[in-house]
């Protein structure tokens, strides 16, 4: 069984983060949510808080298929500043594991060299931050083992994609059909 760790630091968009993992868990992916610093409570970038599975301390990444970043500020920047998951992020980088970001996250990736040569997708304005990738506009943007997406508004079809990744496509429309989700945007 497939299971994915969406990451949290305070500062992130909550609509991002917990939307995938809803989607997640609804599809039936193993998901768990990991707080990167010592509290499990972490706040949003809109204020509210929210109470992660467990620390990022506690993960057993070797239990992971998937890392999810979501967006937000400063929780972006949080997230790049935490030595233990970007070594993390990096070695599931070149295990050729999942790998997966949205709005601001995915310049995360350009920044460590990620995404060089591969088409990938940001928040507009922060194109300049894929470093050595290939922007593009579209709602997510799948190159081999990463998925990225451009923020707030694509964040279903951000999590469909996952479940589309683990699950397959018929899964994910099944979903989407589920949430009354009906969108030109996936």
């Amino acid at each position: 069984m497939s299971k994915v760790g969406v990451f949290l630091a305070d500062g992130f968009e909550e609509i991002e983060g917990l939307t995938v993992v809803d989607l997640l868990r609804r599809a039936g992916i193993d998901t768990v949510t990991v707080s990167i610093s010592n509290s499990r409570t972490v706040t949003g970038s809109h204020q509210i808080p929210v109470l992660a599975d467990e620390c990022i301390a506690d993960t057993d990444f070797s239990t992971l298929d998937m890392l999810v970043l979501p967006g937000g500020m400063p929780g972006t920047t949080n997230l790049e500043k935490c030595e233990p998951l970007m070594k993390q992020v990096d070695a599931f980088h070149r295990a050729g594991k999942y790998i997966s970001a949205i709005c601001a996250a995915p310049g995360v990736f350009g920044r460590a060299g990620i995404l060089e040569g591969r088409d990938a997708t940001v928040y507009p304005g922060l194109e300049g931050e894929l470093k050595g990738a290939f922007p593009k506009t579209d709602p997510t943007v799948k190159s081999d083992h990463i998925l990225t997406s451009r923020g707030m508004g694509t964040a279903i079809a951000f999590g469909l994609a996952i479940v589309e990744r683990f699950k397959g496509k018929e899964a994910a429309d099944q979903l989407a059909e589920k949430i009354v989700y009906f969108s030109d945007i996936r």
